[in-house]
């Protein structure tokens, strides 16, 4: 099924013919980037993000599904599916040890290789094992091996879930010691040269990090804000510690490292200029540690914007000098919310962060003392926090499970910030929800997310304005994973030579992005194997869908 979008007003336009089809597809992914970041810092973009917004743009696309995390929305970006599909229904989610692994109950992590000898969540091997469906790139090496899959992202989830099985280069600031740009494990890990620069770059700047200058447009979001309780102090620009790594992620150097590389390899590569078309994911990550670190109204993600603008223009402007046919789409994994605080100074009375009493152990204690199960109380329960996915431990018998649940569940509702507790059982039976996705239910969005082989016993949701970070930490102020659209709308901007720029209000969402791009380049993807649409981009011309 395509999903055609008119405009009224650019219907009496003479139909121009078809633009030379693209050479090389170039998706950005800005992590954390909400719809509502967007129509913020909008007008005042001068660089790379000012060009998209000039182009073809859906300013609230979504990200469908209620478990708003960074590896799931990845998941959809280039595969056209929702999580419930690509089976990446978390960042982490829980295995019984019921499965093929044959490991005692653990966390697993989105972007792991269970196989591999010592692979823990704490300590994993990065893998696309766990992505059930094939990325636009795998379809393109399907259909011709000599496409070049190359995904280049801050983080290893972006880097794996928009690159897929096949990749020819795939790199990532490695998530162990952060002072480096990785790739697989099993690749060769002998870094080519413009990475070996990066890196060297980026150890440099995390030793001695440059000064940091506030933007003049900037100063008015200056404002220190504490948050609570006993929690750090946000709001105004600071600069880094020497050696501090994780500071360094925040910083718009993060963006630019990964922008480097990804700018090398169009060059070292020739993307674009072979035998067939090449794909090159790009995933920008500092806005989701800045937004996790200080919020998203302050000074430290304003001047975070004014930098994400001008390194989207170097990558423009990269991909211009290259001189093959490109077509480019820029979206997010998914949106963010601010802290609470900043919230409740501007009259939001429900901001709240989550109720400590939400916390799985503590509910895991009562049950055990109700039921007289012997289970300990940490590992009957296990959920990452209290938003999301819960599971109950398969030692509990199978003649209380009913009745434990179905306690569980009432508790969970009971809860004034809890908005809905919803069954795998109810979720099991449901069809996957159809479009428009904007008029979607609660139940629908988590059927989006729902996995049955993955997910919990109860999915739970909390409601609007409610953070699911209980006691906020340095660098931990803030967060996103709920089903609420400032979590879920995000922005979607293509540009290809020849198209009319115009903008559409209609919903879309990010699994419209593969079938798009499909036609772009004449790839057959049958429709029975994705969730999305393709969206015809240029109503003046012959149709893009076509």
């Amino acid at each position: 099924m395509k999903l055609l979008i008119p405009l009224v007003a650019l219907v009496a336009a003479p139909v121009a013919a078809k633009p030379p089809a693209p050479r090389l597809i170039v998706a950005i992914s800005v992590d954390q980037f909400s719809a509502d970041l967007f129509a913020e810092y909008r007008q005042h973009y001068t660089g790379g993000l000012k060009r998209l917004s000039n182009a073809i743009v859906f300013p609230s696309s979504y990200q469908s599904h209620a478990a708003t995390e960074t590896c799931p929305g990845h998941s959809t970006i280039l595969t056209g599916s929702h999580p419930a599909r690509t089976g990446i229904i978390a960042n982490t989610w829980f295995d019984e040890g019921v499965t093929r692994t044959g490991k005692a109950p653990h966390a697993v992590y989105c972007a792991e290789d269970e196989r591999a000898p010592g692979s823990s969540v704490s300590d994993y091997v990065v893998s696309p094992e766990h992505l059930k469906v094939p990325t636009l790139g795998d379809r393109m090496k399907r259909a011709d091996p000599r496409s070049r899959v190359v995904s280049v992202a801050g983080k290893d989830r972006a880097a794996v879930m928009m690159g897929g099985h096949m990749t020819d280069a795939i790199w990532y600031l490695d998530p162990k010691k952060g002072r480096s740009y990785v790739t697989l494990q099993g690749r060769d890990q002998t870094p080519p040269s413009v990475v070996q620069t990066v890196n060297a770059r980026v150890a440099a700047i995390i030793d001695r990090p440059p000064a940091t200058t506030l933007p003049a447009k900037c100063r008015a979001q200056s404002i220190a804000i504490p948050t609570l309780p006993d929690g750090p102090v946000v709001g105004q620009l600071k600069p880094h510690d020497a050696g501090d790594v994780k500071a360094f992620r925040t910083s718009p150097d993060f963006d630019r490292a990964t922008a480097d590389i990804a700018i090398g390899f169009i060059g070292s590569m020739k993307l674009g200029h072979g035998p067939a078309p090449d794909i090159l994911a790009i995933g920008l990550s500092a806005n989701d540690y800045v937004g996790h670190a200080f919020g998203t109204e302050g000074a430290e993600m304003c001047a975070q914007q004014v930098e994400l603008d001008q390194t989207v223009g170097r990558i423009l402007a990269a991909l211009d000098a290259n001189g093959a046919p490109y077509a480019v789409v820029l979206t997010a994994d998914h949106g963010g919310y601010d802290i609470p605080e900043r919230h409740q100074e501007r009259g939001f009375a429900d901001a709240a962060r989550v109720d400590p009493a939400l916390d799985p152990r503590q509910l895991a204690m009562s049950l055990v003392t109700d039921f007289k199960v012997d289970v300990p109380p940490e590992e009957l329960l296990l959920a990452d926090g209290a938003q999301g996915d819960w599971y109950l431990s398969h030692k509990v018998p199978d003649e209380l499970r009913p009745q434990m649940l179905s306690a569980l569940e009432a508790r969970l509702s009971a809860f004034p910030q809890v908005a809905a507790v919803l069954t795998a059982d109810d979720l099991r039976r449901m069809a996957p929800p159809r479009p428009p996705v904007d008029d979607w239910s609660l139940v629908e969005k988590a059927r989006a997310s729902f996995d049955p082989s993955r997910s919990g016993d109860l999915i739970v949701l909390l409601k609007p304005r409610v953070i699911s970070i209980a006691k906020p930490a340095p660098l931990y102020t803030a967060t996103h994973g709920s089903p609420w659209n400032y979590d879920r709308r995000v922005p979607m901007l293509f540009w290809y030579s020849g198209a009319t720029a115009h903008e559409e209000p209609l919903s879309v969402e990010t699994v419209d992005i593969l079938p798009t791009l499909a036609a772009l380049i004449d790839l057959p993807v049958p429709q029975d194997e994705i969730d999305g649409r393709c969206i015809d981009l240029d109503p003046t011309a012959a149709s893009t869908c076509s």
